[in-house]
């Protein structure tokens, strides 16, 4: 297999070689400086190369290297707290070693080859094994990481296993005669094997009431957020990556403004984690992708991120990993398509559009792994359609495949109802999987309540168009009732503070005593119109504007029981 040859044709990041008979999807080496290139296409003799860094300056004739090998992701300690480009190079290493500007041709490994780990071995010397066991146990950070057989290996004894302290190059183990060492390498467009996949019927709870209640994700599901500028994805992807009960997170900034990757590799590390009062990095993995940087590592860094999602999946943990955005992805594809002269799809788009998004979407799951461990990734991507335009096909071609939508609204941003998730075109596809973890976990009417305030909220449109047309006066007691019911349930349930201490992060449980306050106040509402008490009267009681405020307090609990109270105590008053 010949691994020399020659530059034949540059057009932007697509180069064509000749003098090399590679494999799809090898590395290659190209020009004088050596820049990281990966095959997609072959043709006869030529060799079609998308190449990960600018192309400027390199010229035919220039030579060409192939590796003989795929992309692949370094996984091993020492992925925690990282921040890598979309091929995997630590940015903070690449800064040390030439500032600010990353030069052309310049790599670096994406574990560190000289830290060392204290290594404790959970298995002992004879002992048989299997691909993808766990043999021992690393501590980095707060968690806990466990050093696996590699998934190619074959069953075997384990023998020369040492304690101790070890770079992740270091021998820890022999299993069969083969070596083991921390770090694994891994294709990162292969999905890593599981043992079985399972139904995906635990939610990922988020502590934000719109989406735990009306629209929530399972673990190992996946997501979209279609949304237009400004309508909040980054802050909802942030407070997921806070407050949801993944015990990873892996954010891909997928060719996003720089100034938004900024403030995410800013705000991150001084985001606390409630769950251990550490910062958030120490259980999570950034990728960098800027909309300046080359195209073609857009496209391999949501790859590279769900392949160590993956990883800590087989590991047993719960991962989230968050894609923001997909379309500058999908834009990175249709760029790579149109210079090799493809016949374009639907917006100029490549025919393989979807297919692309699908291998992405399903490598999302709740498994048993080959370690033994359960673990799961939940996806949830982040769409930036143009104009906010959800019928533009990178948006149509996700909602084909995802079972959760969580629409992002410019007209609730207007009004400043955040978050910004449209409840009448929102959906979830996972109400009956986790109908049963509801009413064990939470409530047995759990359910019913959701249905309850859904039917409200629908109800409360079909009222709007009558209202713009001749006015609320118009309306019978018991429909401004409704209206009543319904602002409560988007002023007091649905909009919530990202930024509050408090209101940020609301447990599922305080979720089921809020909505049921207010169906209490509806029913009592009701009982109230029927013994002739005038509307007004109910929608002015000052137990309301408690309510309200209840969420803001310290003292949150005691003080929506108090408002129970007083809710009761004001009916009376008024005769219901």
């Amino acid at each position: 297999m010949s691994t020399e040859g020659v530059i034949y044709r540059v057009a932007g990041p697509v180069v064509t070689a000749t003098g090399i008979t590679p494999k799809m999807y090898d590395v290659v080496q190209v020009g004088n400086e050596g820049l990281m290139g990966e095959v997609i296409k072959i043709v006869g003799d030529y060799s079609i190369i998308q190449v990960y860094e600018d192309t400027s300056g390199v010229r035919p004739g220039e030579p060409v290297t192939n590796t003989g090998l795929p992309l692949v992701a370094e996984l091993g300690p020492g992925l925690l707290t990282s921040v890598y480009d979309g091929i995997q190079r630590p940015l903070p290493v690449l800064r040390d070693k030439m500032g600010d500007y990353i030069f052309r041709g310049v790599s670096a490994p994406g574990l560190d080859r000289e830290k060392k780990w204290d290594f404790s071995p959970t298995v002992k010397n004879g002992e048989e094994v299997e691909a993808g066991q766990v043999i021992g146990t690393v501590m980095e950070g707060p968690m806990v990481h466990r050093i696996m057989v590699p998934p190619t290996f074959k069953k075997g004894k384990i023998s020369n296993i040492s304690a101790g302290k070890h770079t992740v190059e270091d021998v820890v183990a022999k299993v069969g005669g083969q070596e083991v060492t921390m770090m694994q390498k891994w294709p990162v467009r292969l999905s890593r094997p599981v043992m079985e996949k399972y139904q995906p019927d635990i939610p990922l709870v988020t502590g934000l009431r719109v989406l735990d209640t009306m629209f929530p994700l399972a673990k190992g599901g996946a997501a979209a957020i279609p949304g237009a500028f400004g309508t909040g994805k980054t802050v909802t992807q942030q407070s997921l990556a806070k407050y949801s009960n993944a015990e990873i997170v892996v954010y891909i900034g997928c060719g996003e403004r720089g100034n938004e990757m900024t403030e995410v590799l800013t705000e991150f590390p001084e985001l606390v984690d409630p769950t251990t009062g550490e910062s958030l990095m120490n259980r999570t993995v950034l990728i960098a992708n800027t909309s300046n940087m080359p195209v073609a590592a857009r496209e391999a860094s949501v790859y590279t991120g769900i392949t160590i999602a993956e990883y800590f999946r087989d590991m047993g943990y719960d991962v989230s990993l968050m894609a923001d955005s997909t379309s500058r992805w999908a834009e990175a594809m249709r760029e790579i398509s149109s210079r090799l002269e493809e016949m374009p799809g639907e917006e100029g788009y490549p025919a393989y559009l979807a297919g692309r998004l699908s291998e992405f979407y399903e490598r999302a799951c709740r498994a048993k792994a080959l370690s033994g461990e359960t673990g799961s990734i939940s996806v949830i991507g982040a769409v930036s359609p143009p104009g906010g335009d959800l019928s533009e096909p990178v948006t149509q071609n996700t909602l084909r495949i995802v079972r959760v939508f969580w629409a992002l609204d410019t007209k609730l941003r207007e009004r400043r109802h955040f978050p910004t998730i449209n409840w009448l075109t929102s959906y979830t596809m996972y109400d009956k999987q986790l109908g049963s973890w509801y009413k064990k976990n939470v409530a047995e009417d759990f359910p019913e309540l959701k249905a309850w305030a859904m039917q409200v909220l629908q109800k409360e449109s079909e009222l709007q168009e009558i209202v713009q047309m001749v006015g609320s006066d118009s309306l019978p007691d018991e429909q401004k009732m409704t209206l009543e019911v319904a602002r409560m349930i988007r002023e007091i349930y649905l909009q919530q503070n990202a930024y509050h201490p408090v209101d940020s992060y609301c447990p599922i449980s305080r979720q089921y005593v809020m909505m049921t306050l207010i169906k209490k106040y509806s029913d009592l509402a009701a009982n109230a119109l029927a013994t002739g008490v005038q509307v007004d009267k109910i929608a002015y009681l000052p137990v309301r504007q408690r309510f309200n405020q209840a969420k803001y307090e310290e003292n949150v609990d005691s003080e929506l029981e108090a408002v129970s109270k007083d809710m009761e105590t004001q009916f009376k008053g008024l005769g219901a």
